[in-house]
């Protein structure tokens, strides 16, 4: 193998943990839970509304199911690194602002282990974001005036390794292991206009590690033009290994509270359907359930909700084999509607999703462009947000394991 395609994936690999230091989100809703979630989704299927558990393809590393990883070709390696652009609206009854975000949204390797029977995937990517600082002006009987602050910054990011395994030709399991680690920090401050009234700061310090098990499993079948996929995901609820909860009140350093153990990840399951004509047209289906309401959340099984998401995609291309560049771009189109996890906001997401893939004609690299726009929060009475999210991936697949003849 090429030492430069070594150098390469080294190189992404740095750029991602530094990188992943750095906010990915300015909502003040990742104020409440663990942040914001991330769909772990290849840039491909993103654009098609977030689908993926019925999902199966060669061009494209879907961690999100890990049976598909056997579609791969026996005798290719894949590669794919994804960065983001958000440009996000915050609205209420007082008012309205808007912020920015970059972030680099993951990385990941798949590789065949034996022939097209068993492949293997590995990679990064944020599980969750917190991001958010703001101020709210109050008074006690218009006598008193204060300020009212809240800053949060951190996540937690997920290294991952996958194997799949077809057991015969129409059918595949899969399994991923997963190790979460960050750090999450939030003040609350209390500060009045009068100088003879004493200020109160409270740093709540969230720190975890966690190892967890993702299963996946596939049917598929392929007759004439046509091809089926039905798919499934379950994840069993897990307590988190390590979990440090500190409170300190940061004037005079005093340790309010420690807490240690009490939080769990969900069980989760998801199930989707996809159908595929002559490589050509794909239409996706998905359906995910976390049941957060049964997870213990700072010792408590309160506060949070299962959060239901659903999505439809369809890509379509005119001919791949065409020697026109326009007839062999990848055209996609999806939709998706979850509810929060969270009851503090409760408000509905909707995402309407657009993307073109430009195919390299010598090498097995299709460059992925998403376009999203995003709504969460429907009523006057909260605060809403619209964004809109740019996501660039580079998806490489390039022949490295087969012998050279001299």
């Amino acid at each position: 193998m090429n030492l430069r395609r070594y150098i390469v994936i080294v190189v992404a690999a740095m750029m991602a943990v530094g990188v992943w230091a750095q906010n990915a989100t300015s909502s003040p809703s990742s104020r409440f839970g663990y942040g914001e979630l991330n769909s772990n989704l290849p840039g491909s299927y993103r654009a098609m509304g977030g689908v993926g558990v019925g999902m199966r393809s060669n061009k494209a590393i879907n961690p999100a199911q890990p049976a598909s990883y056997t579609a791969c070709d026996s005798l290719t390696f894949m590669f794919d690194l994804a960065g983001s652009l958000l440009y996000t609206n915050y609205s209420d009854a007082n008012g309205s602002y808007n912020r920015m975000n970059g972030n680099l949204e993951y990385m990941t390797i798949q590789f065949p282990l034996w022939k097209r029977y068993v492949a293997m995937s590995l990679g990064v990517n944020p599980y969750s974001a917190v991001g958010y600082n703001f101020a709210l002006l109050d008074s006690i009987n218009s006598d008193y005036y204060y300020t009212k602050s809240y800053k949060g910054e951190g996540g937690f990011t997920q290294v991952y390794g996958g194997l799949s395994v077809n057991i015969c030709d129409w059918f595949a399991l899969g399994v991923n292991a997963y190790y979460m680690f960050g750090d999450v920090t939030q003040t609350r401050g209390l500060n009045f206009t009068d100088a003879s009234l004493d200020s109160v700061s409270m740093v709540d310090n969230l720190r975890a590690s966690s190892l967890r098990l993702r299963y996946g499993a596939q049917f598929f079948h392929t007759f004439g033009d046509h091809t089926i996929v039905l798919g499934g995901v379950f994840e069993n609820k897990q307590a988190f290994s390590r979990m440090e909860y500190l409170q300190t009140e940061s004037a005079t350093t005093d340790t309010v509270s420690t807490m240690s153990g009490g939080f769990e990840m969900p069980m989760m399951y998801g199930a989707g359907l996809s159908y595929g004509y002559a490589n050509r047209l794909t239409v996706g289906l998905d359906y995910q359930c976390q049941d957060w309401s049964s997870v213990n959340y700072f010792g408590e099984q309160k506060g949070l909700m299962a959060k239901h998401r659903w999505a439809l995609g369809v890509e379509y291309r005119k001919d791949p084999a065409s020697r026109k560049f326009g007839h062999r771009i990848l055209w996609r189109a999806g939709l998706n509607y979850s509810t929060s996890y969270t009851a503090s906001y409760d408000q509905p997401e909707l995402g309407v999703t657009i993307g073109v893939g430009f195919p390299l004609r010598t090498v097995g690299t299709v460059i992925n462009t998403t376009l999203e726009y995003g709504r969460r929060g429907f009523s006057t009475n909260v605060l809403n947000e619209n964004y809109l999210r740019l996501v660039v991936s580079a998806s490489i697949c390039e022949n490295w394991f087969f012998k050279r003849r001299l």
